[in-house]
């Protein structure tokens, strides 16, 4: 009975340290990383439950999904701005970066619609306070081996650059390319705010060294992370965290993370993400 009794105080005890450690973390606003999470890869895309979501799940904020709904650029509507707005003030969690997953589908390559939706995103971004917005180039909208679908994104960023520039939004890149095809789009656009947003398991699927191409961007081509794996859990997959972790500090980078997929097939999305979310914090909050 004394044994039992001693077992169940230590337990208690251990946890209650645990729970310490992790609520100090997560409360620590001087962070050098704010780990956050696609509102897509927690089940919650564009939705506002997306952050009563993040907030269980203890993470510093989230990547809000740029939607169009009935090719209406839904966020860009005042009402519902204002209501993600509030809903990240009373939860307490961030809104990290927004993101244009819909090019995916509709092509900035190609669909004549997708500037506008570009514009009003940095538009958007600049009224929300949010930094960052990222063009996504997968699908449809796949830039690998497409010489005039390449050009023609350079020709558009030429104007949504500056448009960006006097925003202070930085337009975020991620595709298929590897780091030198990037800068080479963005030395042609010639608009220090088209940036790469660099997406560890997208650019390992690829067979790039992606610990040498972090090191070889450096910081100021960079404006923000996926940390991600296909099919598994974080720190279970292909991708080495504290070497990615080691090739952030060699470049001084400091800003969000966001946990993209990283969920095992048929595994619970909850259990799954309380697990990358402590593996993020054990990797990059100490």
């Amino acid at each position: 009975m004394i044994r039992r009794n001693f077992l169940r105080n230590t337990m208690i005890s251990t946890a209650g340290v645990l729970g310490n450690w992790f609520n100090a973390l997560t409360l620590d606003d001087n962070r050098r990383f704010k780990i956050g999470a696609c509102d897509w890869s927690i089940g919650q895309r564009g939705k506002m439950e997306a952050f009563n979501v993040a907030k269980t799940l203890k993470l510093d904020g989230l990547q809000i999904s740029f939607r169009v709904t009935d090719i209406d650029p839904l966020l860009e509507r005042t009402s519902i701005r204002s209501d993600f707005q509030q809903r990240s003030k009373t939860t307490g969690i961030a809104i990290g970066s927004l993101a244009l997953g819909l090019l995916n589908e509709y092509p900035y390559k190609s669909d004549p619609r997708t500037q506008q939706w570009v514009i009003d995103s940095i538009e958007t971004a600049k009224a929300m306070d949010v930094k960052v917005v990222l063009l996504a180039f997968f699908g449809n909208g796949d830039l690998k081996d497409d010489s005039e679908g390449r050009q023609e994104v350079i020709n558009r960023l030429k104007v949504a650059g500056p448009i960006a520039e006097k925003a202070g939004v930085i337009l975020g890149i991620e595709s298929w390319l590897s780091a030198r095809e990037h800068v080479e789009i963005m030395e042609e656009v010639g608009s220090p705010n088209i940036k790469v947003y660099y997406d560890v398991a997208n650019s390992h699927k690829m067979g790039y060294d992606i610990y040498d191409e972090i090191r070889w961007l450096g910081k100021d081509r960079i404006c923000e992370f996926h940390a991600k794996e296909n099919g598994y859990l974080l720190g279970q997959g292909n991708i080495d965290l504290k070497e990615v972790r080691s090739a952030i500090d060699d470049i001084g980078y400091e800003g969000w993370i966001q946990i993209e997929g990283a969920l095992p097939q048929s595994a619970d999305l909850m259990e799954s993400y309380v697990k990358n979310v402590r593996i993020m914090r054990e990797v990059f909050n100490t």
